[in-house]
């Protein structure tokens, strides 16, 4: 399960995070996603802002990025809602991180089909690279956290690393995407199985083969 507990707010958090602003680029994207809803409705941006949030404190310090308390308060301030409405947000939503996460934010999905087809060697992985649960290596470019379902049941077993999946794993094909990753190097994402492109059955059909090539009628063979 992701720990859910907010970065202690200290008097170095607010000298480094206390003057958080947009940049340019971020301020007009911030303005769309504002304009983007009904009026008396701009509250609902706040998703979209703390994901932008997040990702602008990435860029700045080369990480996936986090949210701070004063960053939070900024974004209530800009859409004029208390900082407790934003901080419930933050807190329900497993995307937000709420401490400091390290370049690669490694989360591996431990739920019954990816724990079937072998996350915990998956796990054992990534702990044998000097990971642990909740933490982040000392090199600041792993952090792994162990999280549920996350909808590629039939790619199991599955990691999500920043903003990319990859499925279908075994601990040598982890290994040469995190390899990759800390190389500076972009893996494919998606499932590492060969001569597989989504989700459909590896290997053969083993029924419905009649719909490869047509909309077959089954009902006559009822």
């Amino acid at each position: 399960m992701a720990a859910r507990s907010i970065a202690p707010d200290t008097p170095e958090l607010r000298a480094r995070w206390g003057s958080f602003n947009w940049t340019d680029e971020n301020a007009e994207k911030a303005k769309k996603f504002v304009a983007s809803y009904p009026e008396g409705r701009q509250r609902s941006a706040v998703m979209p802002l703390l994901d932008l949030a997040q990702r602008q404190v990435g860029a700045e310090t080369n990480t996936q990025g986090w949210l701070p308390i004063p960053v939070m308060e900024y974004i209530a301030d800009y859409l004029d809602m208390p900082v407790i409405r934003v901080l419930e947000v933050a807190t329900f939503y497993t995307m937000y991180n709420l401490v400091p996460v390290g370049r690669f934010h490694v989360q591996v999905c431990g739920t019954t089909p990816c724990m079937l087809r072998g996350s915990d060697d998956i796990m054992a992985a990534c702990k044998k690279r000097g990971m642990s649960k909740g933490h982040t290596t000392e090199d600041g470019l792993w952090t792994l956290t162990e999280v549920e379902c996350m909808g590629n049941c039939a790619t199991a077993p599955m990691v999500q690393i920043n903003d990319d999946n990859y499925e279908d794993l075994t601990t040598e094909r982890l290994d040469a995407v995190l390899d990759a990753l800390a190389a500076g190097q972009t893996p494919k994402a998606g499932t590492q199985e060969p001569g597989r492109h989504t989700s459909e059955p590896a290997g053969a059909l083993s029924s419905l083969k009649e719909m490869v090539s047509e909309n077959h009628d089954y009902r006559g063979d009822w």
